[in-house]
């Protein structure tokens, strides 16, 4: 079912309210009084919108009702977002002054325009006169106030299971059973946690293991206990007390006598305890069970299973890596289906059967959402029923209790209301997409989905705790690392979850496409036979992110018409995405979209320079020019002050001078395939706040500036294919050696002519340096002395450095060095074999070494 988010959609509204800046824009008072009651009303609808969501699905009027809030809570957001527009607007005046606003520069310091603060009162008077229309029928639904606790109710689960009913988990059984039989080298109980997405298989795995008669005669005491929705101490010891006794009595003891009531039923005898369902994050409470589960004599030969779909219960409540279920073999997967579609013995039917393998593949190897499309055919011989199984996305089939979507729906409903969100957000990607996290965290900032970061953060960094605790929680699974940024995948029976809760938030588009609904916020158009925009879309007003992939390529009329229905009715718009476009140009009313954060024109080759109005984009947080037909960097680029992301292609030998006071919120910055580029820009040292700079063939550039140093938080330089570039930079000046820089990666990646390692910048980064990789630099013939007093070195690879023969003498000073990777460096991984090597004693402490010819 379709969520509203309303929750946290009011959450980010009174957030931004709170951080408007009200002493800068000196508003009338009448605005601010105005503000001021829509703030209190919105607090009073929030406190009690968590017991409305809660009521929701049973009351159909309440629903009805809560979209209404949603609408009117989006156009609030927009209007606040209005005023920071405005002093963005004001703020470019003042720092860009001609004689057209001699006028603003005069007023500026003192109010914004009267018709801006008269536009801005009419707008939030008529938000508050539809919240006052609304007030009646939401005070009718007596709704309480109650806690944002996230509590998970589902089925109780018990020991028992026909082994004869499990399917294709032999060898996961095999390898659990191995890990149970390990002796214990601690006083705690060593914990076994299987983790996997909901409908995986977990519980049913332990039930096998825990039935096998070599797990019953090695363990003389064996409990099971769902533990579920609450880890309460009291709770599981009575549980545990009555699971091993069902005489014992304990409803009223107290703590104290719980504990020694278990004591005296354990007596230090060898026990297996399965924890099944466990989602508790807090570690404290798990202590204060383990503890009491503690072996009183030595080392304890008991052993815990536990299983949860989250990587971070695992590893609070264990210091061995976590089993990670994988889904079933095609095999195995089309076994269970037909167990559950047909009568053992039934007459199968052909046809039946080649559909059946289809439907199979949609379930993607997980054993619930076979046996639940199993079920909706059983007994079922008509094609038509198959046909349909086939063609329908899961999320749009009914569904009982205990089938697939509402099993993982409880992942869903565990999570806090700012991650189901951003979470449901990811639905406007395709099926089995790759993900990549930074453009992830872009697009979510762009439309304001992120917390305010605390103090010391950046708005990035609160995106990458999302998208790690989106991880920690199976929901997503990381593909790939690349350093500065991952790729990810998402399971499809997890999209079919997040296409449900996202319905009326995100909508991907084809040629096919009948309807949409006119409340969708964020689009995908996604079809090469798309040759215009589709019908239904010009209708629509409210929308705040597109993105137009596999459009065809041979026409420009869809993306022209597309940014001229985004100027004419999106005009709250905050990410576009025209990436591989057939573009020359892009029309001079683009400044209208004054709320644009996030612009990717990546790979549109046919743009050669930018419309004189592109400085009126101020609200531009991201800005993809890589890959484009630039000739140079117009000076509308550096007007825009709030960029926080910028990629750049150009044609030029040098890039205009970094003005003062431009690009100061910058993070990232880079230079992508500039092949005339000789030089960076004069004015580098202006970028206080750039953390990331990346260097991507640009095959002229002959060095970096020495004002890289005045970057005192630059934390990852990466530089890619810079043939020419001449790294070295030495301690020249007294101050270089007392120089405190933050840099954490390095990275040199097919650097044909390196010989050198910029000491200025490694140097200084001594007590921050992490990871330093040098790969595919053939010229290169020693590592520095120096290199040694990067004390603070977690990971150093070499690859493909053909005449580096040696590491530094001493490199064992590096002990905070954990990994060691040398690839295809002939002397090097001759001189570094393990236990072969001559010197591989230098580096036997390091606790991860790989050398690989």
């Amino acid at each position: 079912m379709a969520e509203t988010f309303l929750f946290n959609i009011a959450e980010r509204v009174l957030a931004k309210i709170v951080h408007l800046p009200l002493d800068e824009v000196r508003l009338a008072f009448n605005v601010k009084t105005d503000l001021k009651k829509l703030e209190d009303t919105m607090i009073s609808i929030k406190t009690v919108l968590l017991d409305a969501e809660r009521q929701q699905h049973q009351n159909e009027k309440l629903r009805l009702c809560m979209w209404k809030l949603r609408d009117i809570f989006y156009d609030a957001e927009d209007v606040i977002d209005d005023f920071r527009c405005e002093a963005l607007r004001k703020q470019d005046a003042i720092n860009h002054p001609n004689i057209n606003n001699l006028k603003v520069r005069v007023l500026s310091s003192f109010c914004l325009p009267l018709s801006f603060s008269l536009k801005m009162s009419h707008k939030i008077k008529d938000i508050n006169g539809r919240l006052g229309e609304l007030a009646t029928e939401w005070n009718s639904f007596d709704l309480r106030q109650c806690n944002d606790s996230r509590h998970v109710f589902r089925r109780e689960t018990i020991s028992f299971v026909d082994s004869t009913d499990v399917i294709g988990r032999d060898e996961d059984k095999e390898n659990i059973i191995s890990m149970l039989m390990k002796p214990s080298e601690d006083r705690n109980v060593p914990v076994i946690p299987i983790v996997g997405i909901g409908g995986l298989g977990k519980t049913t795995l332990a039930q096998f293991v825990y039935n096998d008669d070599r797990v019953t005669s090695l363990f003389p005491l064996k409990i099971w206990i769902c533990v579920s929705e609450e880890f309460d101490l009291s709770r599981l010891l009575k549980l545990i007390i009555q699971s091993i006794n069902k005489e014992e009595n304990c409803d009223d003891l107290t703590l104290e006598a719980l504990h020694a009531c278990l004591r005296s039923l354990l007596n230090d005898k060898k026990f297996l305890l399965v924890l099944d369902d466990v989602w508790n994050e807090n570690q404290a409470k798990w202590v204060e069970l383990r503890n009491l589960l503690r072996s009183t004599d030595g080392f304890s030969p008991s052993k815990i299973i536990v299983t949860t779909r989250s990587l971070k219960v695992a590893s609070i409540m264990s210091s061995i890596p976590p089993y990670i279920l994988k889904g079933l073999s095609l095999d195995d997967c089309l076994t269970l289906f037909t167990k559950w579609a047909f009568n053992e013995g039934d007459e199968r039917h052909p046809n039946l059967t080649r559909i059946g393998e289809e439907i199979v593949k949609k379930c993607k190897g997980v054993p619930l959402a076979l046996r639940t499309l199993g079920s909706l055919l059983f007994q079922k011989t008509d094609e038509s029923d198959w046909i349909y199984i086939r063609e329908s996305d899961i999320w749009r089939l009914e569904q009982n209790e205990n089938d697939i979507l509402p099993e993982l729906k409880l992942s869903y409903k565990h999570l806090p209301s700012h991650l189901q969100r951003c979470l449901a957000f990811l639905s406007l990607y395709k099926k089995d997409e790759i993900y990549y996290s930074d453009k992830v965290i872009r697009l979510w900032m762009a439309n304001g989905l992120l917390e305010y970061p605390n103090q010391n953060q950046e708005w990035e960094d609160v995106g990458k705790r999302y998208l790690n605790e989106l991880l920690s929680r199976c929901l997503i699974q990381k593909e790939k690392d690349f350093c500065l940024y991952f790729t990810f995948k998402m399971h499809d029976l997890v999209h079919d979850l997040v296409l449900d809760v996202s319905q009326k938030e995100c909508k991907i588009v084809n040629s096919e496409t009948e309807t949409v609904d006119e409340n969708v916020r964020h689009l995908l158009l996604c079809d090469e036979k798309l040759v215009e925009v589709p019908r239904v879309l010009r209708e629509m007003k409210n929308v705040k992110t597109i993105i137009i992939q596999d459009a065809s390529k041979e026409s420009k009329t869809i993306h022209e018409s597309l940014i001229n229905l985004c100027v004419s009715n999106f005009k709250y718009l905050r990410a576009l995405e025209l990436r591989d476009s057939p573009l020359t140009a892009l029309p001079n009313s683009i400044g209208a979209l004054k709320h644009l954060r996030d612009l990717d024109l990546a790979k549109c080759e046919g743009i050669r320079e930018l419309p004189r109005s592109f400085y009126k984009l101020r609200s531009l947080q991201s800005l993809n020019l890589g890959g484009t037909g630039l000739k140079q960097l117009p000076d509308s680029v550096q007007r825009l002050i709030e960029l926080r992301h910028l990629e750049i292609t150009v044609k030029a030998e040098h890039l205009k001078e970094i003005r003062a006071g431009c690009w100061t919120s910058l993070q990232y910055l880079k230079l992508n395939w500039c092949i005339g580029l000789e030089c960076l820009p004069e004015g580098m040292q202006y970028l206080k706040s750039l953390r990331t700079l990346v260097l991507f063939r640009c095959g002229s550039l002959v060095s970096l500036p020495r004002s890289l140093k005045f970057l005192t938080k630059l934390e990852h330089l990466e530089i890619v294919r810079c043939f020419r570039i001449n790294l070295k930079m030495e301690l020249e000046e007294e101050e270089d050696k007392d120089l405190q820089l933050s840099l954490k990666t390095f990275s040199l990646l097919g650097l044909d002519d390196l010989g050198d390692l910029p000491r200025l910048l490694l140097q200084g980064s001594s007590s921050t340096l992490q990871q330093l990789r040098i790969k595919h630099c053939l010229e290169l013939s020693v590592l520095p002395v120096w290199l040694l007093n990067l004390t603070s070195l977690r990971e150093l690879e070499i690859s493909s450095c053909h005449y580096l023969s040696a590491l530094p003498e001493g490199i064992d000073r590096l002990t905070n060095l954990r990994k060691l990777t040398i690839r295809g460096c002939p002397e090097l991984s001759k001189r570094y074999r393990k236990n072969r090597g001559e010197d591989w004693h230098k580096i036997a402490h390091i606790r991860k070494v790989v050398i690989k010819d």
